[in-house]
């Protein structure tokens, strides 16, 4: 069993949009196919924003200004344990063509006309409108 001491563990993610849409990841790591903001941990030494970024370029080929903190997205769970606090920053595409890598299975934009036809990560939804709300479009 894992000492409960060790968390929660700091993850962050990327809200990044570009005409309208958003860039999402099909998860190749647990939770397996969801779809979620790229994200990851945040390592030893290096901001949150820092590994949103670092996390970003390295799961899907885009960098972004994420101007906006979007919020602190909790996952708690018993069976496995563990909890993830994750920091979501929000902004728009500055380069790159999304393509998958790293942890990622695929990777594309995606309209709000495609939500409900997707299998989502927890929280997922609410970071996209909350980021969507923040960066007024």
């Amino acid at each position: 069993m894992t000492d409960p001491q060790q968390f929660p563990r700091l993850g962050a993610s990327a809200c990044v949009w570009k005409d309208g849409k958003v860039l999402l990841i099909q998860r190749a790591k647990p939770p397996f196919g969801l779809w979620s903001l790229p994200g990851g941990h945040v390592e030893f030494g290096e901001t949150a924003l820092a590994a949103a970024e670092r996390e970003l370029m390295e799961e899907s080929g885009i960098t972004a200004d994420l101007a906006e903190f979007v919020g602190l997205y909790e996952i708690i769970r018993e069976k496995p344990l563990f909890h993830y606090a994750i920091a979501c920053y929000g902004g728009m595409w500055r380069s790159g063509e999304a393509r998958a890598s790293s942890d990622a299975l695929e990777a594309r934009w995606v309209g709000p006309s495609e939500f409900d036809s997707l299998d989502f990560a927890p929280n997922v939804r609410e970071a996209i409108a909350q980021a969507q709300a923040l960066l007024a479009f």
